[in-house]
């Protein structure tokens, strides 16, 4: 291996190679190498000091990958031999400890990535010295102090700065700062930044990504960011930015006008309309403003941004009637518009965007009718929301066809008719969930009322399962169909006008967490398979003419709050005060409930036909004795009667003998 240049055993698809100390020794006879990229290589425990003092040999190492090995111990001052090094990737391993000041002697390192470890203390001015570095990455570790100016003074060639979810770091540095780099990625979310909004920004003329989320940033953007070149990703979530979206990049985009754009302002301050510059970002892909003060109407130019696939405007002040021209936009994927102040009818070009997964319209003033095609048109939906609107008419059964659906929410509206049948056919509530892939691009948030409370899913929202029909005026019996959801977390039918009993097999839905049917008129006894439910948490059956003795058993024994059964008077059994002692158990249904019951029945049964055949049969005798022609008619009759059967069974015998 004395003249080996070039060695990549990385294996990033999860089968890990091993390798021994011998391994590590053999490759320092490798004097020629320049080249070394061991990343998944299940360096499992062993310390990055122990691994750098076998490679001390390689004088002409420019490239070293040791990423994702899960290496311990801190990095030692001993990596500074490395002379050469132009690259050092240690990112994603369990190093701790600081890093140290020698990095600062690797003159020739374009590329230190130390992202993804344990790392603590401060970030040593000595980086500042590497005059040649490109990349710099140190995100998520728990380093902490004050960067200066200082920091960067001879990074004339940086172009990636990477620190974010370092909660502990903070940047200061002064209004006048002009920095010797031009950046194309900044990303210091979750960091500390002072002096509000940085203003050495606007020195950056080669942006393709900011990202300045979570660091505690307020007041108004800066005037000057007006001017600059659009940038293609900007994230400015979740701080604390005010006043109007005006001094948002809009000028020209350059190089990067065909660019894959994103922007992400959610969880902010803004206030006023949105502007019609935001129509100059016709890359847009997703747009994020939700959780704002913004009022007004949707820009018309909106219908300009073609290849729009995430819409969030959710949780402002937005007013009007939700205009057509978003039913046309046919790369919309999530449309987000819930929590506003919409109303009217909806245009009837929105129900026929395809390729949509999630349509929330929640919380809003909309009315009319769901058109009877939905299924049909909308047959990628996953969430569909219309809580707590104006909504009338059925629920359409073609909205079964809309196999891949996960949560259905029209609770809180005026929906009529009977819960469909195949609603249990929904294959998205049978299927165990997976972690749908939006490609990283947007932060999908979904509220949805479980254990009686409204929740709010963000990371795991595409694991959640629901459907809330509460709060409408549907009658009819609980389908037994729905039973067959057996991925179903939450099932909501309270407040409606439903009849019939509780299914038998409500135990074959084995997922549910939260089940709500209070507020109906179900009668007869609560099934024992509900004591299957082993995840159920959250139950009410309120408020219904349930009756019999309660369950008990597995995951009921947990719920002893009596609010749960209040309202059924025929109810009995812990955790009611009401004693069972009269009652059999319900795994007796069928028998015991009529058996108990029967007895007295059946003799005022036999009791009435005893007494109305003997009044009939007297009064028949009565009347035959006082009236004289009808004794004479009726002996007629019979005579006439029998002679006729005589007649017919003589005729019969003579054929017969024939």
């Amino acid at each position: 291996m004395t003249s080996l240049q070039f060695l990549d055993l990385s294996y990033p698809d999860g089968a890990a190679l091993n390798f021994s100390s011998n391994f590590l020794k053999l490759l320092s006879m490798s004097p020629s190498l320049l080249e070394l990229h061991l990343s998944y290589c299940n360096l499992k425990e062993t310390p990055l000091s122990h691994v750098l003092h076998n490679l001390t040999t390689l004088s002409k190492i420019q490239q070293l990958d040791l990423s994702s090995n899960q290496l311990t111990g801190s990095i030692p001052e001993s990596v500074s031999n490395l002379k050469l090094l132009q690259v050092l990737d240690l990112h994603d391993n369990h190093l701790t400890g600081p890093i140290p000041e020698s990095i600062g002697r690797l003159a020739a390192l374009t590329t230190l990535s130390l992202g993804f470890n344990k790392l603590s203390g401060t970030i040593p001015v000595s980086i500042g010295q590497l005059s040649k570095l490109r990349s710099l990455d140190v995100s998520s570790n728990s380093l902490e102090g004050v960067v200066y100016e200082s920091h960067f003074a001879n990074l004339s060639m940086l172009e990636y700065l990477d620190a974010a979810y370092n909660r502990k770091l903070t940047f200061n540095v002064s209004h006048e700062w002009l920095p010797p780099f031009q950046l194309i990625r900044i990303d210091l979310s979750f960091c500390q930044i002072e002096n509000g909004f940085p203003q050495w920004l606007q020195n950056q003329r080669q942006l393709q990504r900011l990202e300045l989320s979570n660091t505690t940033i307020s007041g108004p953007l800066p005037t000057w960011l007006r001017k600059m070149p659009i940038i293609p990703v900007i994230d400015l979530s979740h701080d604390n930015i005010s006043g109007p979206l005006t001094n948002l990049p809009s000028g020209e985009s350059g190089i990067y006008s065909d660019s894959v754009a994103a922007l992400f302002l959610q969880n902010n301050l803004f206030n006023e309309s949105i502007p019609k510059s935001l129509c100059k970002w016709t890359g847009l892909v997703s747009l994020d403003l939700s959780k704002n003060r913004l009022t007004g109407r949707i820009p018309k130019c909106f219908k300009n941004l073609h290849y729009l696939e995430f819409m969030k405007l959710n949780s402002n002040g937005l007013s009007g009637t939700v205009p057509s021209f978003i039913g046309n936009m046919s790369s919309l994927l999530s449309l987000n518009l819930n929590d506003n102040n919409f109303r009217g009818k909806l245009p009837a070009e929105i129900w026929n965007i395809s390729d949509l997964w999630v349509l929330d319209l929640g919380d809003n003033a909309l009315c009319g009718k769901i058109p009877e095609s939905i299924g049909e048109k909308m047959i990628s939906l996953k969430v569909f929301r219309l809580h707590n609107n104006n909504f009338t008419g059925e629920i359409p059964r073609s909205l079964c066809k809309s196999l891949k659906l996960r949560v259905l929410d029209v609770a809180h509206n005026n929906f009529i008719g009977t819960v469909p049948h195949c609603l249990g056919k929904l294959q998205g509530m049978v299927d165990k969930p997976t972690n749908d892939d939006f490609g990283g691009l947007i932060e999908e948030e979904l509220i949805e009322v479980m254990k009686g409370i409204s929740l709010e899913y963000t990371k795991t929202w595409s694991f959640v399962t629901n459907m809330d029909l509460s709060s409408n005026q549907l009658v009819g019996d609980i389908p037994v169909e729905l039973t067959a959801l057996c991925e179903l977390v939450g099932l909501n039918l309270s407040n409606n006008h439903l009849s019939g009993g509780i299914p038998d097999h409500i135990g074959n839905m084995t997922a549910l967490n939260s089940l709500d049917l209070s507020g109906n008129k179900l009668d007869g006894l609560i099934p024992p398979s509900i004591s299957a439910l082993t995840f159920l948490s959250h139950l009410n059956l309120s408020n219904n003419n349930l009756s019999g003795r309660i369950p008990t058993g597995s995951q009921l024994q947990t719920l002893i709050d009596p609010s749960i059964y209040a309202g059924n008077k025929d109810l009995c059994g812990s955790p009611l005060p009401k004693n069972c002692s009269n009652h059999e158990e319900p795994t007796t249904k069928a028998n015991s409930k009529y058996e108990a019951t029967d007895k007295p029945n059946k003799l005022w049964f036999y009791t009435d036909i005893t007494c109305g055949f003997a009044t009939g049969f007297w009064g028949v005798i009565v009347v035959l004795v006082l009236k004289k022609r009808w004794r004479r008619n009726l002996f007629v009759y019979a005579a006439d009667t029998i002679d006729k059967i005589h007649v017919a069974v003589m005729v019969r015998v003579n054929k017969m003998k024939r």
